[in-house]
């Protein structure tokens, strides 16, 4: 059996050779995305970015008082001390009553109390308490309280549409409505061992209502 004879490279048909013109523009087109390869597309102009436009730049807000911070410690007046630490020790509603006196409020009604809840939140093994008043319809109110040397003290008080208040991993998160009915705006507090510090401000997506628990007194 004869080998075969190699075969040699096909010599090109006049005409059918590129240019380098021809080769000029399909570098042209991979480079502008204008091709239909697959993982390649034109996605248009590249949109403009701009700079924000500061204004008054030269002002900036003055710290916040002691009456504005939500997380300043409060003793509670009136209200007995606790020697061993835990706020299971304490009448949850006549410490709400005489936090809200001696802020030259009016104690709020039973009914607007929810149930009260207790939380080790300053992560010192006993449990805190936190109370929430309705104050109407949209506007609620949260406060929490804690024992720091036997006294009875609030260490946070919040405002707002609380669309849900939850617990994890010694953080509380305030959830609130946005205008977009997609999204609730979350904030995140924590204990940094000396205050209930302002941890995170997120977005979250929008969840179903969770089921209501009866308001009262007293666990």
């Amino acid at each position: 059996m004869g080998r075969r004879r190699p075969r040699t490279a096909a010599t090109p048909r006049s005409g059918t050779a590129p240019t380098s013109t021809a080769l000029a523009l399909a570098a042209l087109a991979l480079l502008t995305g204008c091709t239909n390869l697959e993982g390649l597309q034109d996605e248009g102009r590249a949109r403009d970015v701009d700079a924000p436009l500061v204004l008054w730049p030269g002002s900036s807000p003055a710290p916040p008082s002691r009456n504005e911070n939500p997380a300043v410690l409060v003793p509670v007046p009136d209200v007995p001390r606790i020697p061993g630490g835990s706020m299971a020790d304490a009448n949850p509603l006549a410490v709400l009553d005489a936090d809200v006196a001696a802020q030259g409020g009016t104690p709020p009604a039973p009914r607007a109390v929810r149930r009260p809840v207790l939380h080790d939140l300053t992560d010192d093994g006993k449990p805190d308490l936190l109370m929430a008043v309705d104050l109407g319809p949209r506007i609620s109110e949260l406060r929490v309280y804690s024992v720091r040397n036997t006294v009875v003290t609030r260490v946070l008080a919040v405002r707002g549409v609380l669309a849900g208040v939850e617990l994890a991993a010694g953080h509380l998160a305030l959830r609130e409505p946005t205008k977009d009915p997609r999204y609730v705006s979350v904030t995140d507090y924590v204990w940094d061992g000396h205050a209930m510090d302002l941890w995170n401000l997120t977005l979250d997506d929008a969840r179903t209502p969770q089921t209501p628990q009866a308001v009262g007194g007293s666990p």
